[in-house]
This record gives C-alpha cells, structure tokens and sequence, in this order.
C-alpha cells in the first residue's frame, strides 16, 4: 500500500509541475480569469491537489504504521 500511494504521489506531482508550467506558458497574464484555459488549468490543479494530499498521508502514514 505504501509503495503505490508513493508512485501515486510521485506521479501526481510531477502532473501538478507539468500542469503549472502549462498554465504560466498558455494562459497570458492580462486574460481573465473567466476564459476556458485558466479555468480548465485551474481544476486540472485542484484536481491533482486532492490526488496528492491524501496520497501523502498514506505513503507517511503507512511507512510510520508498517513499523508497529
């Protein structure tokens, strides 16, 4: 369980990095906050957020309980 909520972690992570980069180089500083590509970066972020958290607290929590 631990090993695959790491490679989960790792995996999203690196979607998360990918997925900003995209949205600094896509998406034009003066465009609003309206338009179809911030909003569709935007819940691509938040999307791989809820993915990271709980998988970190798996990979923690399962290394920390494997010993017990």
């Amino acid at each position: 369980m631990q090993k695959l909520a790491t490679k989960v972690f790792i995996g999203t992570s690196i979607a998360f990095g990918v997925i900003g980069i995209l949205m600094v180089i896509v998406v034009p500083p003066d465009t609003p906050d309206g338009t179809w590509p911030s909003i569709l970066f935007l819940k691509l972020l938040q999307a791989c957020i809820f993915i990271i958290l709980p998988s970190f607290a798996l990979s923690v929590a399962g290394k920390y309980l494997d010993g017990k």
